[in-house]
């Protein structure tokens, strides 16, 4: 990064203020060169690769901007803009496949990208389950979302909304001070054709908050943030709101104590709740499901969690951080419950996995033009319970609500579960004082079966659950 001497400064046109700041602005030199459009240089690479000798082909072209302001001390610290073009392809050679990127968008830079993909492809190993997927199963009806985000923000809005967020952390009682506070938005652009007679166009946007406030007990310090993003601001929190909160959370775990181990109950804080969700997630995707290193390989149509139970998978979420019209390799999505009354019903395809599986894929692979698939869902979520917290509290009697975690340990195969955690112990249906330093474990199968989900899910990301109890989990602490 380059320092700026205090004053004024013309960046890219923007005409910026500046206290102290420091500017990164990294541009592509290559979208200087570009010599044909998204669409001309996707149709470019596959009819390059056909003349080299693929048998077919896939390709991406994206493009974004973004921008992130930081501020420290209720002054400007640092701006970032970045710029960037790229295009990613995959030849395939028979069932052999190779994939590379590259940011020379020139004509020649492109043969030489494509020529080389195609040799790569010809030399490497068979793959039996890999190809594009048949043109009859492509997504035909592709909906139109608007998910482009607010196309107004500037530096000067950004560093305004961090400004608050850290001035409202900062307002909050036994707060010492915020070591972190930026503002960012950013939108994206992607093209993706295949030689199968894909063709697709994505635009989205995003903007966001993220803080972490520091206080101090004891000669002890703790630390706890907040942050929200999503596709518009008038979706989220005010950074008035996300400040305060940050705040309000680090004082709760001034004074942390140990405890004893021990088998009680277990909240998951709803920020925290959804990485159950990640393993549930992996644990039925296809290639896991293929390989059979799953702890669900075999209950497939079984009751996993308790009845009444859902967890929905929503591409068509208006504004969702996950919304899409169709999977990374082309085929039709569909909102789909993976839980229906706690019963799990399918897994996780892209169209390898489904090969190898002797299955049909069903619309959940991750980006796959360019480069190899993966397994993506779109807007997952667990349905919410009937419990709010508080009654979950007052149930049980007493337990830990577990606001943060570190170091997961998940075994693929058992299941077997262990998490270092901290958060608030509670006794008589009430708060009574913070922990740190312990560890919670048990297996995943049993975790699911007697998970009770509370009734304060929010929509904030691609993925989410509301507040999770769980009875007689183990704790270890001192």
């Amino acid at each position: 990064m380059r320092r700026l001497p205090k004053g004024q400064k013309n960046i890219s046109g923007l005409h910026i203020a500046f206290t102290r700041a420091y500017v990164h602005l990294a541009l592509m030199t290559h979208m200087q060169k570009t010599e044909m459009t998204p669409d001309e240089t996707l149709s470019f690479l596959l009819e390059t690769c056909k003349k080299a000798g693929a048998s077919d082909a896939d390709a991406r072209f994206g493009r974004s901007m973004g921008e992130n302001v930081s501020v420290l001390n209720g002054k400007l610290e640092t701006i970032e803009r970045d710029e960037s073009a790229a295009v990613a392809l995959r030849c395939f050679y028979g069932k052999s496949q190779a994939n590379v990127s590259g940011t020379d968008l020139t004509r020649e830079g492109l043969t030489i990208l494509a020529t080389r993909c195609a040799k790569m492809a010809k030399a490497s190993p068979e793959d039996p389950y890999c190809g594009l997927v048949a043109p009859d199963m492509l997504a035909h009806h592709r909906p139109e979302f608007d998910l482009s985000g607010d196309a107004d923000y500037s530096p000067d809005r950004l560093q305004a909304e961090a400004l608050e967020a850290e001035a409202a952390a900062l307002d909050v009682a036994g707060i010492a001070q915020v070591d972190s506070c930026t503002a960012g938005w950013g939108q994206s652009e992607s093209w993706f054709a295949a030689t199968n007679g894909f063709r697709e166009h994505h635009a989205g946007g995003s903007s966001g908050i993220g803080l972490s406030a520091v206080a101090q007990k004891d000669g002890a310090m703790e630390r706890d943030y907040a942050s929200r993003s999503s596709r518009r601001r008038a979706d989220r929190l005010s950074p008035y709101e996300i400040g305060k909160l940050a705040g309000e959370r680090t004082i709760a775990r001034l004074g942390p104590t140990k405890l004893s181990s021990r088998k009680a109950a277990i909240i998951y804080d709803k920020r925290i709740s959804a990485s159950l969700l990640s393993a549930f997630k992996s644990a039925i995707s296809g290639p896991s499901i293929a390989r059979g290193v799953s702890f669900l390989k075999d209950k497939l149509g079984e009751q996993v969690f308790a009845k009444g139970m859902s967890i929905i998978d929503d591409p068509f979420r208006p504004r969702g951080m996950g919304t899409r019209s169709s999977d990374g390799e082309g085929l039709p999505v569909q909102e789909t419950a993976l839980i229906a009354d706690g019963v799990l019903t399918t897994w996780l395809l892209n169209s390898p996995s489904a090969r190898q599986l002797g299955l049909q894929p069903n619309g959940f692979s991750s980006t796959a033009f360019g480069d190899p698939p993966g397994i993506s869902t779109s807007n997952l979520y667990m349905a919410a319970g009937e419990l709010s917290v508080e009654e979950m509290m007052q149930q049980t009697g007493e337990g830990l609500i577990v606001t943060s975690m570190f170091g997961p340990s998940i075994n693929p195969n058992s299941g077997d579960y262990s998490v270092g955690v901290a958060g608030i112990w509670y006794e008589q249906g009430a708060p009574a004082y913070p922990v740190s330093e312990v560890t919670i474990a048990g297996d995943l199968p049993s975790m699911f079966a007697r998970l009770i989900p509370a009734s304060d899910l929010e929509f904030l990301s691609s993925q989410d659950a509301p507040s999770l109890l769980i009875e007689d989990m183990t704790i270890a602490g001192t």
